[in-house]
């Protein structure tokens, strides 16, 4: 019973804090997902990323998040690609997917630099199963009397401004306002997807022939919550092995880790350390990346397209 109260409030307390979009902490490999704007400006290279994130391990129906992208560039100017996102709340309870098509326009500014404009165009899908409730009381709650199997359509956009050892994105993936839950049986309920806005930035500093150090940001703005920050710094030893620490303000602590096991396949680690009162009711949470490049010239490359 105790579980089944925990879930439900974790539940309410999703929905008061406007926050429906997961949190990220290798955000700076995972930016196909976040921004459809965002270009490598490497043409007939084609990278895909994968990553499963499993949030505040040991609390009950804590998030599972997983994300997938396949993009490539097109030509100079254009840049195009596939994103997913699987996000499961409650063991089930709430489950979100969403599908896109990523289109991208590369502008060139003069020297080295380039803007990208982009936009995200598929549905957002999202279902509940509140079969396996408890409630005290004898009369079930109307909100949770009924399953949701939803999808709405939505569209994002992004801008994107990089070159060699710089980048700098702006991006809203969710702009449609879709509510799932509207009012019934005299209840007024509302489950909305409220705007989501992202500030990313990058950069990188090459300190010897063999090390780079790669400090990073993402904001994130959405109405009705408070602005979140995470602050990231990596260091990358001879194009190979990558290790960082990020914090994410008044949330959590971060190590990070990747490692190119071939030259066209990097997989990643990462742990979160709770550092909110909520730390005592988990033990962390764990992150795997996975990013491949398809080199479909075989002409080879000498660095990441993505993330410098």
């Amino acid at each position: 019973m105790k579980k089944i109260i925990l879930l439900i409030n974790f539940l309410l307390y999703l929905s008061v804090s406007a926050q429906q979009d997961p949190e990220y902490t290798h955000y700076m490999y995972n930016m196909s997902v976040v921004n459809p704007a965002y270009a490598t400006g490497v043409p007939a290279m084609m990278n895909f990323g994968g990553l499963y994130r499993t949030q505040w391990v040991g609390a009950y129906g804590a998030p599972k998040t997983f994300t997938f992208f396949g993009h490539t560039a097109i030509n100079d100017k254009i840049e195009a690609g596939i994103s997913f996102l699987s996000d499961d709340i409650g063991d089930g309870a709430k489950k979100e997917n969403n599908v896109y098509a990523d289109f991208a326009y590369v502008l060139k500014l003069g020297g080295k630099n380039k803007l990208s404009l982009g936009l995200k165009a598929g549905f957002s899908s999202m279902q509940s199963n509140f079969n396996g409730f408890r409630f005290t009381d004898p009369q079930t709650d109307i909100a949770f009397s009924e399953n949701i199997n939803a999808t709405k359509p939505n569209i994002g956009v992004g801008a994107y401004y990089f070159r060699d050892n710089l980048y700098v994105g702006l991006s809203a993936p969710n702009l449609l306002k879709s509510k799932y839950i509207e009012e019934k049986s005299g209840v007024n309920a509302f489950g909305s997807e409220e705007i989501h806005t992202f500030l990313t930035a990058g950069y990188v500093f090459q300190l010897n022939n063999a090390l780079k150090l790669k400090p990073a940001f993402m904001s994130k703005f959405v109405k009705g919550a408070p602005i979140t920050l995470d602050v990231s710094a990596n260091v990358l030893y001879n194009e190979k092995f990558e290790f960082g620490a990020s914090y994410r303000i008044d949330d959590s602590v971060s190590a990070l880790f990747n490692i190119n096991v071939t030259p066209t396949l990097r997989v990643g680690y990462a742990y979160d350390y709770t550092l909110t009162n909520f730390g005592q009711f988990n033990s962390g949470t764990h992150e795997i990346m996975l990013l491949f490049d398809l080199d479909l010239l075989g002409k080879g490359f000498d660095k990441s397209p993505r993330f410098f």
